[in-house]
Parts: structure tokens; sequence; C-alpha cells
């Protein structure tokens, strides 16, 4: 495991080395500022997106379903078009202080914790249930926000799309520290809860005889779980597919029940994904596109093909 994680280790600091220095054409105190923001964000989104996605794929007792999925980022979405609608978006965007980005957050975090227990309640016992409710209501805040778009006005619409498509390319700086604040302290609880996500793994019947208060756990996890993906969809915007792909990877480089390794991998691995294929595109293919649709691409087929080699094994 240990030998593992430092050599992901040593694969990231090359891939932070060639990303900070490549075609700097001696520009490095520009480079090293632009390029060392998006570092900082890489590495946040990484530790919200594997410790949320990993702990729900405990939580439910499944590898298939992830925070992004089950249609939280469209949440986040439709919150931002909801508050731009009925408040406009030139007070939205002259209001754009630490606490309107904390209230965003944290009306997100409440109502998608709210949204993934009733669901989980619901179809506790079928995996596809829960996957087709979460997509179902994806496309439903999807669509509801499309249907206020289109009653907005033009300049309130393009005001709104400024702020949606938020990248790893356009990066608010006031709001990376805000988020780095949020994504550390929701990774800290999740790391004090390890004992009781490793006991999880047992099962909820097992955890409960052990002495853990599985509701109450259940409930405290989901809303730092949509925390996390609330905050890293603010940062940069939609991820779908990149929780499964690096949960995914995780479980195959390391095969434990213990949240510290799978954390830490989890972290490592997405980490070093965001940088190599920002890498990647914007410097050596120089692509006229975003890290973020490649993900979505590539994820999307990661995930359609795991779904059919298991139901070939079933």
């Amino acid at each position: 495991m240990k030998k593992k994680l430092f050599l992901l280790l040593f694969l990231i600091l090359c891939a932070c080395m060639a990303y900070l220095t490549y075609n700097t054409y001696g520009n490095w105190s520009f480079a090293f500022a632009l390029r060392g923001r998006r570092i900082t964000a890489f590495a946040l989104v990484a530790i919200a997106i594997s410790f949320s996605t990993i702990t729900l794929q405990t939580l439910t007792s499944n590898r298939y379903l992830t925070p992004g999925i089950l249609g939280l980022d469209q949440l986040y979405v439709l919150v931002q078009t909801l508050c731009f609608f009925f408040i406009g978006g030139i007070q939205m965007l002259s209001q754009e202080t630490a606490a309107m980005f904390l209230f965003s957050v944290g009306l997100t975090a409440v109502l998608g914790s709210f949204l993934i227990g009733f669901f989980y309640q619901k179809a506790v016992a079928g995996l596809f249930l829960l996957l087709m409710a979460g997509m179902v209501c994806g496309t439903m805040f999807g669509s509801l926000s499309t249907f206020l778009q289109v009653l907005m006005d033009p300049n309130e619409y393009d005001l709104l799309q400024g702020r949606l498509f938020a990248s790893f390319g356009n990066i608010n700086t006031q709001h990376l520290l805000i988020a780095a604040a949020i994504i550390l302290v929701g990774s800290i609880c999740l790391i004090l809860l390890i004992p009781e996500l490793n006991l999880l793994h047992l099962g909820s019947g097992q955890a409960k005889s052990l002495g853990v208060s599985v509701q109450w756990l259940h409930r405290g996890v989901l809303f730092l779980i949509a925390l996390l993906t609330g905050t890293a969809t603010a940062l940069v915007g939609p991820a779908v597919f990149l929780g499964f792909v690096v949960a995914t990877i995780t479980y195959q480089l390391f095969p434990t029940y213990r949240h510290g390794w799978l954390f830490a991998g989890g972290s490592l691995i997405g980490f070093l994904l965001l940088v190599g294929g920002q890498f990647l595109v914007e410097q050596v293919f120089q692509w006229q596109t975003t890290i973020g649709t490649v993900i979505q691409l590539l994820g999307g087929i990661f995930f359609i093909s795991k779904l059919l080699l298991e139901r070939k094994k079933s």
C-alpha cells in the first residue's frame, strides 16, 4: 500500500513539474501564478470528489453510485438558476461575496442530503432503481433549469452562463480560498468517521450491533457528501463521471476496506488524472476543449463499459 502511495506521489510531482514548466517561454512568474492556482483547484476537487464518492458507495453498499450520477451537480445548477431568476443576475454578481457562495453551497448540501436520503430509504433493496431515480432527478433538475433559463432576459441568461460554466481555466481566487476551507473541514469530518465507515462494510445490522448509530451516521455523512460535491461543483463546474472513474481505479489499486487508504489513494489518483489530463489537453495536444469535457466523454464510456461487463459476468 505504502509503495503505491509513494509511486502516485512521484507521478504527481512529475506531472506538476511538467505542467508548471512546459511552454512557459520564460514567463515563469506569470505561468506559476496561473497554473499554480489551477493545481490548487485540482487538489481540492480531487479530495472532495474521492472522499464523497467512496463514502457514498460505502453507505449504499455498491460501487456504481456517485454524487454526480445522483444529480447533485444538476441540483447546484438549479439552485443557481433559481437565485438568478428571482433575485436577478446583476444583483447576484454584485453580491458575489463569501456569504453568497456559502449560501449556494449550503443550500445545495441540505437539499442534496435530503434527496439522497429519501431515495436511499425508498430503494435500498434495488441498486438500479436507486440509480435510475438519481438519473431521473438529475434530468428533472436540468429540465427545470433550462425552462427557467428560457424565460430569463437574454442579458440575465448570459450572466448566469458565466457563473455556471466555471472551469479549471477560470477560477475565482476568492472562492478558491473559501472552497479550500469547506473541503478541508468536510474531509476532516469524514476522516474522523473512518472507524464507523469501516464497520459499515459489515452491513448496517452488524454496525448497529457494534454500537454505531447508523441512522445519525447516515444523515451526517449524507450532508458531508452533498457539501463536498456542491463545493467542488461551485468551484469548477459539473464533473459527473470523475468520481466513478477515480473510485473504480482506487478499488483496483487498493483492495482494502480501510477508508484511510481508500481516501488517500483516491485523492492522489484524482489529482494525478486532473493534472495529467490538463497537461495533455492544454499543452501537449493543444485541443480547443476543456479537461471537463474530456472527463465527461471518457468517464461516460468507462461507466457504460463497466455496467456491460458486470452484466455479462452475472
